[in-house]
């Protein structure tokens, strides 16, 4: 046998192999940003496709709430204080003594975060949403919503955001885009935001946004159902319209994502006996007992976000058919 030309045809082939490892590491990373992690949330450090449009806070566009001024002013907060928390409270002692060091790890956060908490921003875009929390109330959450379905992350889910009281600790949060719920149906005030044109009832923003912040040329923001509804929270009926397909689409993938990502939370929300989402802020001890998802109205008595208008069953089903 020729074992010197065995050997040499195997270096060959050996070296033809990383030659072509290296040519495909090239060019992955010298491939444009904008085609990188367009679907992406980020965990840790670590990034999780959801399968629809995300952008980041460290991507051109993004709402940073790492930022200690304002955003949109640039002006220093007067009081400094941050708006989210590196560490979150009611950590077992061997996690937090390691989190203090270290910070969070994803096996850590898998084991204390268990719940998705919905709100609407009363602030009809999330461009809005990200000034009146970032440049005003000095609050912070870690995703935003649109009309037109694109979502923003603004802090990697490591950190503890202040969105919902004593449930930051073991939660995630989304502002979804929307004007919110009123006291009465098609009031002055329900008509600031809403218009009918010859397609039925249409979101309409007020004169003085003049930036809207929506990514989509031209988007019309339409109720996913042709008339507002209505129902009781905390025992007192709102009116509110619906929100829009695209917002619905993402909301299924973004619940589906983080609840592989977090598998305590449960693609499900807090239900009666007779198995209808309950719409009355539960009791501390039965909420920090709840894995799953939950609207804001379920954690404070003085809150109505998501509304009656949420279709729960809806987007749950949507959810498990893309877990």
């Amino acid at each position: 046998m020729n074992w010197n030309s065995k050997a040499n045809r195997r270096h060959a082939i050996a070296a033809a192999v990383a030659a072509f490892a290296i040519l495909l590491l090239v060019r992955c990373a010298s491939a444009p940003a904008g085609k990188r992690g367009l679907t992406n949330i980020e965990a840790c450090g670590t990034s999780f496709d959801i399968g629809t449009r995300v952008v980041r806070w460290h991507e051109p566009g993004g709402y940073d709430a790492y930022r200690r001024e304002k955003f949109f002013t640039k002006e220093d907060v007067p009081d400094g204080k941050l708006r989210y928390s590196p560490l979150r409270g009611g950590l077992p002692e061997a996690i937090a003594a390691r989190a203090e060091k270290d910070g969070l790890a994803l096996g850590d956060l898998q084991q204390v975060v268990h719940q998705f908490v919905l709100h609407f921003d009363v602030c009809g875009t999330s461009r809005q949403c990200f000034k009146v929390l970032q440049d005003v109330r000095n609050l912070s959450v870690h995703f935003l919503l649109d009309v037109d379905g694109t979502i923003y992350q603004t802090l990697d889910l490591r950190e503890k955001a202040q969105h919902a009281t004593y449930a930051n600790d073991f939660s995630i949060g989304v502002e979804i885009a929307h004007p919110g719920t009123f006291a009465q149906p098609l009031s002055a005030d329900m008509r600031r935001w809403y218009e009918k044109d010859d397609q039925g009832w249409r979101m309409k923003l007020p004169a003085w946004m003049e930036e809207t912040g929506i990514r989509t040329p031209n988007f019309v923001a339409r109720p996913a159902r042709p008339d507002f509804v209505s129902g009781p929270i905390h025992g007192r009926t709102y009116y509110q319209f619906d929100y829009t397909e695209q917002q619905y689409h993402a909301l299924a993938r973004l619940c589906a994502g983080l609840s592989r990502i977090f598998p305590r939370i449960r693609l499900e929300a807090p239900r009666d006996a007779n198995g209808a989402v309950i719409q009355e802020a539960l009791s501390e001890a039965k909420l920090r007992a709840f894995d799953g998802i939950v609207g804001h109205f379920h954690v404070q008595k003085n809150k109505q976000d998501p509304g009656p208008a949420m279709q729960w069953d809806r987007l749950l089903a949507e959810a498990r058919a893309l877990r």
